[in-house]
């Protein structure tokens, strides 16, 4: 279900027509590299792990679409931004990355 979450979000920034290439292909990146890291989150934490990339999703759906919605953005930010913490000193790679993706999607002017 977690690579599936991540999948979806591969496929919202790829068919996302408000986001041009160079943004696409940083987006991207990140969400690879997302991908790897939850990977790595132990069996024991993969309830929170599920919440973190379902709020990532929900984060990238309400950046990329035409018609934005910015207090729903906010919100699904902040949303992922709780999640996050629960891996701080566990998991700080994944807390990094984690960050560069709110950081695109909130001023990317997307």
């Amino acid at each position: 279900m977690l690579k599936d979450t991540i999948s979806k979000m591969e496929f919202i920034v790829k068919e996302a027509n408000s986001v041009d290439d160079n943004k696409k292909k940083e987006l991207l990146g990140l969400i690879g590299d997302l991908k790897k890291e939850i990977g790595e989150v132990s069996p024991i934490h993969q309830e929170n792990a599920q919440s973190l990339a379902n709020f990532a999703k929900a984060s990238t759906h309400e950046a990329t679409k035409i018609n934005k919605d910015p207090e729903l953005l906010q919100i699904s930010l902040n949303g992922l931004s709780v999640a996050v913490k629960r891996f701080e000193a566990s998991h700080p790679e994944l807390v990094s990355i984690v960050n560069s993706i709110c950081t695109s999607l909130s001023n990317s002017g997307l």
